[in-house]
């Protein structure tokens, strides 16, 4: 009997012993990761930054791993944006009545930091939330409807930007500046594939995300041959649509001080690089 406890243990100290020596030499390199989720937009239409419009959203990355904590990730993100005063609670800003849409792309270089040490394929090291934060190019280019006519906004200087009774307002650009915070969360299924879920919230560099930041500008736009409105000047104060214009010259549209933001919720898989050395020799 006592051979055999002793045969039993042997064994089993053995096996404890190379599955150390296995997780010993394994090395976690990085993932392949695609998301798909919902994105929402926070700004002058949406100041209270209520959560009642989610879009789509969707994602791909590549993460390499530093350590078994700390990894570099470059992303390639899409959002589709969009609100309307409408769906405020405020009379004024009701009143307002504008709204837009934008669709953004995102390139975005990220720091990753896992709260656990995560090897995918042994038990007891297949689950981590983690942080990120990074820094991001995105272009943006919001449009509205008028009359079942789509309308890109940024070219209309709808706040009097080019227009030379505003010399001092100019275009905004096309492309903005973000600083991605991600919190999630991934789970290793196997020792290839991962599940993962994570928030992501965009702080950024433009208040031009719903082409509202500054002042009404209405004496900025001519009619036309024919004497009628122009679309620029339709669009720029749509609260006619509802009552009387509060369109006066000089009042203010939007909050240019407060820089717009955006945010998305995905899911996702991701791949697991991942590769083996030869662990140190006991004793060298």
């Amino acid at each position: 009997m006592f051979k055999r406890v002793m045969v039993i243990a042997f064994v089993l100290m053995g096996l404890n012993n190379a599955n150390a020596q296995l997780l010993n030499s394994f090395v976690h390199q990085g993932e392949l990761g695609l998301s798909l989720g919902a994105a929402h937009y926070f700004g002058d239409l949406n100041p209270n930054s209520a959560i009642n419009r989610p879009k789509m959203a969707a994602g791909a990355f590549f993460q390499k791993q530093l350590s078994n904590y700390i990894g570099i990730r470059l992303s390639g993100d899409f959002s589709m944006l969009g609100y309307a005063d409408k769906y405020s609670s405020n009379p004024v800003q009701v009143a307002r009545n504008l709204s837009f849409n934008d669709n953004i792309w995102e390139l975005s270089v990220s720091g990753i930091f896992n709260f656990f040490e995560f090897r995918p394929g042994f038990e007891g090291y297949e689950f981590t939330p983690y942080l990120g934060l990074g820094v991001g190019v995105f272009s943006y280019d919001p449009y509205a409807y008028l009359n079942g006519v789509k309308y890109y906004l940024r070219p209309l200087g709808t706040e009097g930007q080019g227009s030379p009774l505003y010399p001092n307002l100019h275009p905004y650009g096309p492309v903005a500046m973000s600083v991605p915070f991600t919190v999630g969360m991934k789970y290793a299924l196997n020792e290839q594939m991962n599940v993962f879920a994570e928030v992501t919230y965009r702080f950024t560099s433009t208040d031009y995300i719903d082409d509202v930041s500054g002042n009404y500008a209405p004496d900025a736009f001519p009619t036309l041959p024919d004497g009628s409105p122009s679309p620029a000047f339709l669009l720029q104060d749509r609260s006619y649509e509802l009552g009387p214009s509060v369109g006066i010259k000089g009042r203010q549209r939007g909050n240019g001080p407060q820089k717009d933001a955006f945010a998305s919720f995905k899911i996702g898989i991701s791949f697991s690089l991942q590769s083996y050395h030869c662990p140190p020799t006991p004793g060298k």
